[in-house]
């Protein structure tokens, strides 16, 4: 069994919402992201997806997008974007994709997942700074900061419970929306937490159109993975083997 991922999937079956006006790689994604993915993703296989799964504005909305995912391959983990509008609190959701039949679907969030040779974990994150900050409305940029700061504890926590007995020697793998490093700017308390839990691999979404950027960065010992689905060009990251 593999263990893959890809972030921003931004799909809009049921909705308007084309993404071509965002480049020449967005032509026909959807499509294009179906193919790719049955391609590589077997039954057997784990996806993590860490956020902008949707343009819906409320669950309902995303039924017919969520319907695309799970009739992928794979059993697919739920991170949070930016973008995620419909996300509700776990019950809501966990009640909505069992109502709808999604059993391939479920959320990472506040918690962690046994994976084959890892132990996954992550959150949203945030802004890099606050100047980064483009948002509706009046946003306190230190709360939302701290909590999601809090959230990756939390995972990290599971994580850790999880890293016992036959699972000692797993590896703990962040991942985020947001990426804690980017060019000049440093989320230096996600990067302090991620070290004090022995992280050494995390894979981050949220940024599009530099193609030219590496496929991984390396900051203080911990590899960073830009795992945004134009970036890929819509095939999901393999992690493992």
């Amino acid at each position: 069994m593999s263990l893959f991922t890809i972030a921003d999937l931004h799909l809009s079956v049921a909705s308007d919402h084309p993404m071509d006006v965002f480049g020449s790689r967005w032509q026909d994604y959807m499509k294009k992201l179906s193919k790719n993915w049955r391609a590589v993703v077997k039954e057997e296989d784990t996806v993590v997806i860490p956020g902008d799964i949707s343009w819906a504005m409320n669950l309902s909305g995303a039924r017919e997008d969520f319907a695309l995912i799970d009739s992928l391959p794979g059993k697919k983990l739920f991170g949070k974007g930016n973008r995620d509008f419909w996300w509700d609190t776990a019950t809501k959701c966990g009640n909505f994709f069992e109502e709808c039949g999604f059993n391939t679907l479920s959320l990472l969030y506040n918690n962690a997942y046994v994976v084959e040779d890892f132990i996954v974990c992550g959150t949203r994150g945030w802004f890099l700074e606050k100047t980064q900050q483009i948002t509706v409305g009046n946003v306190d940029y230190e709360k939302i900061s701290s909590r999601e700061l809090q959230r990756l504890k939390l995972s990290l926590d599971m994580a850790k419970k999880l890293q016992v007995g036959e699972h000692a020697d797993k590896e703990i793998l962040v991942f985020l929306h947001f990426p804690p490093v980017w060019g000049d700017f440093v989320c230096g308390e996600m990067l302090d937490l991620m070290k004090a839990y022995g992280v050494k691999r995390c894979y981050f979404g949220h940024i599009h159109g530099t193609y030219a950027a590496p496929a991984k960065q390396s900051y203080e010992g911990l590899e960073l993975f830009l795992i945004s689905s134009d970036y890929l060009n819509f095939v999901p990251h393999r992690i493992f083997p």
